[in-house]
């Protein structure tokens, strides 16, 4: 590991340019494994080429700042890294006007995630809502470096769709760059082992099984979280593309059992490197347990990550 670098707010937006610059350039390896700072500014606008290549039909959610007539108009546009702060930002329609009525996706208004470039670094929050449509919510990063804001909500608007939209937020501080963990089937988090069966497929829909276990025992007493016994999120690694994943049942609909497995649908965009998130609630605490996989290709090596940077609260 070298030595620390001294970033600042200023660097870390600066290293997002050139980030991007590295990664069109290339298009081959990702780009997490060669720097833990590459960052994508030109994501505000459009996508560019996916890490490991291939073609897309549409541009994935979360790569465009403005997006079907709104814009995620992030009002915190940095942080110091390990210092608490409030992550502010407003939704804006095309008016300019800032959003204040929304359709409840899976029991919340609006869910957010932050994410390091490198995908190390995971927040799966659920800022409040002010009168004047403004959303905050406190938030602490471990490390400096570029991040992604993520913002997935529908708005309260006839024949509106689902959003994600996303912008780039800068740590400063002290800044260490880390690999982002090895594909694996296996990761452990908080004394829990999750198993994943399954894998991500460009351009088809296929399921994704993960099964909770804790000292070799299944865990058959999941508890619900966010209408489902799981809430997953994939990430591709490069430019932080933000997969729609589905669970495949409910609590409560007479066929999904609390546990030990939990299923999901899901469809990659392209070829390439995924980070998948899986939160999961049990004895009132909810976990988050963390898998990277390549699109196309099954792995049965244990995952040489366990879970990812987290805060305790896990703004849940």
């Amino acid at each position: 590991m070298h030595a620390g670098l001294k970033i600042t707010a200023f660097a870390a937006a600066l290293a997002a340019t050139f980030g991007t610059a590295y990664a069109v350039g290339t298009g081959v390896d990702p780009v997490v494994e060669d720097s833990a700072a590459a960052s994508h500014e030109s994501h505000e606008e459009a996508s560019s080429a996916p890490e490991g290549g291939g073609a897309e039909t549409e541009v994935p959610g979360g790569l465009q700042v403005s997006q079907g007539g709104y814009t995620l108009d992030l009002r915190t546009p940095s942080v110091t890294a390990g210092t608490r702060s409030d992550l502010r930002f407003v939704i804006r329609d095309s008016g300019g006007r800032a959003v204040t009525a929304y359709e409840p996706e899976q029991e919340k208004e609006l869910h957010l995630i932050v994410a390091s470039r490198d995908l190390v670094t995971y927040r799966h929050l659920h800022p409040t809502r002010a009168a004047d449509g403004t959303w905050s919510i406190p938030v602490e990063l471990p490390r400096a470096g570029g991040y992604r804001v993520l913002a997935d909500f529908t708005p309260a608007k006839k024949g509106a769709e689902s959003l994600t939209l996303g912008a780039d937020l800068a740590a400063s501080g002290s800044y260490e760059p880390q690999k982002m963990p090895t594909p694996g089937s296996t990761a452990k988090t908080d004394g829990y082992e999750v198993r994943l069966d399954g894998g991500l497929f460009p351009g088809k829909e296929s399921e994704l099984k993960l099964k909770v276990s804790r000292n070799g025992r299944p865990v058959t007493d999941l508890q619900p979280y966010l209408g489902a016994y799981g809430h997953l999120v994939a990430l591709r690694s490069g430019d932080l593309a933000y997969l729609h994943v589905h669970p495949g049942g409910a609590p409560g609909d007479g066929r999904t059992k609390p546990g030990p497995e939990i299923s999901f649908m899901a469809t990659a965009p392209s070829s390439g490197t995924y980070r998948l998130f899986l939160d999961f609630k049990h004895e009132g605490k909810v976990r988050t347990a963390a898998f990277t996989v390549r699109a196309g290709a099954a792995s049965s090596e244990p995952s040489q990550g366990s879970s990812p940077e987290a805060e305790p609260s896990h703004g849940h």
